[in-house]
């Protein structure tokens, strides 16, 4: 089950990642969060990485897939993975077509003010990359409560502090929003063309979403 979680920058889909990647016993590959491994562990890869990250662009193409189909053949990928966040533009999926088959693509939609206003609420463990959430968003059909770690300022998973992230500003955020609809759009309809798209709207939090989710992919990877 190859699986690519699409949608914009702070839809969500990250945390639906995790969480239904556990559930279906498949790896969650988010690539930022390898780059920002590297960049905590101040590689040549992850200094390089992190120039383009913190002004909200795209780290380049190379750099990116050398570093998923290092990732892809390891053991636990051998009954499938939910890649998340790549690919963005026409020119990854062309390289990811010859290195992978995809099964489906969920496609998470949500207004870009409430996205803005979630990403701007967004904390994540600084170790594990864990991610939690201080907003509470309950309007036009739309419930999203906090997403809090049990103790105040401590991950769940691993102990470590949930900070705000450094490129999680509005200027960066917005300049996420505007980059992807401008090279991202394309491969969604190139997608949409192969009728390997499912569409999921964004309607409440993980524990609501997550069964939406599988139930959505058990259906498409059956049809």
């Amino acid at each position: 089950m190859r699986l690519v979680f699409f949608g914009p920058p702070g839809c969500g889909k990250g945390t639906y990642a995790s969480r239904v990647g556990a559930r279906l016993g498949i790896p969650q590959i988010s690539t930022g969060d390898m780059f920002r491994s590297e960049a905590a562990a101040n590689t040549e890869l992850g200094k390089l990485a992190q120039l383009y990250m913190k002004d909200g662009k795209l780290v380049p193409d190379d750099v990116t897939i050398s570093m998923l189909r290092e990732r892809i053949q390891k053991d636990d990928c051998k009954k499938g993975f939910i890649l998340d966040g790549f690919p963005r533009t026409i020119a990854q999926m062309h390289v990811l077509e010859r290195i992978t088959h995809i099964d489906l693509v969920i496609n998470f939609s949500l207004d870009e003010e409430i996205i803005m206003e979630k990403a701007l609420a967004r904390r994540c463990c600084e170790k594990c990359g864990d991610i939690y959430n201080v907003a509470d968003i309950n309007r036009n059909g739309i419930h999203m409560p906090p997403l809090l770690p049990k103790k105040e300022g401590i991950c769940d998973k691993c102990g470590s502090r949930v900070i705000q992230r450094k490129d999680d500003t509005y200027e960066i955020i917005k300049g996420r929003q505007d980059l992807y609809w401008k090279q991202s759009e394309p491969l969604l309809a190139y997608y949409k063309k192969k009728e390997m798209v499912k569409d999921v709207p964004v309607i409440g939090p993980p524990d609501v979403m997550v069964p939406m989710i599988i139930d959505v992919i058990n259906k498409g990877i059956k049809e």
